[in-house]
């Protein structure tokens, strides 16, 4: 047990030889005295002197040891209110960069620069629920089917416990998985592999944090797609409504002029569309045009921009296609529509469309000049019998 600090021992012991030295005689003195005290008395005073002396050099090792601690035990809750403080404002920062976020893909470059720094390590991964499948958000190793595929597994695993458990994190297949919920809805989750540990207190804690902040904000991106969608939608067709074809189409057509890719644009509307109304009433010519957008979700493609341009009219555009591939869309489409039979009450009704096809020209970026075309084989079509289908650059041939 060390009474004297390690750099202050040779100056003590120096002291005291110096102090023996000035005080040799009177020393002696004293303890001549002591002795003739003790001879007279019969008190032991020497020994008990020895013994106060070193009971009082213990008492103040106790006490040095006792303020070594206090100070080392205050250290460390500077030290850890310091990581709080750092896990707090990693966590504010991670909230606000995904408050600013209204989509996944917003959502998922926040992801990829926060998630390593508030996991603790860049092997964290994050897996979201979009419908029946599980897709990547953020992985260090985005990109390995393999991998994705044991992570799919895992996360299914991690959120068929019940719902009541999702706050708390579940270990599966090596990995510490935080289950991330909104609403009571499952939409992913956020999962470390156990060889990244160790995980204390502080680190789960900041783990479920970043879970739950996730979570809410996937949820609310869903939802804003949602209600963007239902904005920009026809409800009765289900097709996207005019003013916002006409974004998507300039859109395409900036981009079709960077990448030198064709695009072609279909217009058609249901032929005597206003005999129908007139026969059977609005409601089922409603059914007829709800029946039509059904049918389109059905044949085209999913990046084909589906358009209820107005009343019984409907356009299509279909990026990456010739006009060759286009005319055999609108061909396939009229034989679908002619062939789709529309239940009314008790009739059964049998409707035909006719159809324009244009395609743009190269670095064309005028979208009235390619919707005037179109619009213009239309009415040729229209002009020609009917359920049939005119190219813009089609001589009119019977």
């Amino acid at each position: 047990m060390n009474f004297i600090a390690r750099q202050d021992r040779v100056l003590v012991v120096g002291l005291a030889v110096a102090l023996v030295v000035v005080f040799a005689k009177p020393l002696e003195r004293l303890l001549d005295m002591a002795r003739d005290v003790e001879q007279s008395s019969g008190l032991a005073l020497i020994p008990a002197l020895l013994i106060l002396t070193a009971v009082f050099a213990f008492h103040q090792q106790g006490k040095r040891q006792e303020v070594r601690a206090m100070a080392a035990a205050a250290a460390a809750d500077a030290h850890q209110a310091e990581a709080r403080a750092s896990e707090l404002e990693r966590l504010v920062a991670f909230g606000q960069a995904l408050g600013r976020s209204l989509d996944v893909d917003a959502i998922r470059d926040v992801v990829k620069q926060h998630l390593a720094r508030l996991a603790g390590t860049d092997e964290a991964w994050i897996m979201i629920r979009v419908g029946e499948h599980w897709e990547a958000l953020g992985s260090s190793r985005d990109g390995e089917r393999d991998v994705e595929k044991s992570h799919e597994q895992i996360a299914a695993r991690a959120v068929a416990v019940e719902s009541s458990k999702w706050s708390a994190p579940v270990i599966d297949d090596g990995h510490l998985c935080m289950p991330m919920s909104a609403g009571g809805y499952a939409v992913g989750v956020l999962a470390v592999p156990e060889a990244a540990g160790p995980f204390s207190e502080g680190r789960r804690r900041a783990l479920a944090a970043a879970a739950t902040l996730l979570g809410i904000s996937l949820r609310n991106a869903e939802l804003f797609r949602e209600v963007r969608e239902n904005s920009l939608r026809d409800r009765l067709t289900g097709c996207f409504n005019r003013a916002h074809a006409l974004e998507v189409i300039d859109t395409e057509l900036r981009r079709a002029r960077r990448s030198q890719m064709p695009v072609s644009v279909l217009m058609f509307d249901i032929d005597h569309f206003k005999d129908i109304n007139d026969r059977y009433g609005h409601l089922c010519g409603d059914a007829v045009l709800a029946a039509v957008g059904a049918r389109m979700r059905d044949v085209l493609r999913g990046s084909d921009v589906k358009c209820r341009y107005g009343g019984e009219e409907f356009l299509v555009l279909l990026p990456e296609t010739p006009i060759e591939g286009a005319k055999r869309v609108a061909d396939t489409l009229r034989r679908e529509i002619a062939d789709m039979p529309v239940q009314w009450k008790d009739d059964t009704l049998t409707v035909t469309a006719s159809f324009g096809v244009t395609m743009a020209l190269p670095s064309e970026i005028d979208t009235d000049a390619i919707i005037g075309r179109a619009d213009e084989a239309l009415y040729r079509a229209k002009a020609q019998g009917r359920n049939c289908v005119r190219l813009s650059l089609e001589p009119a041939v019977a």
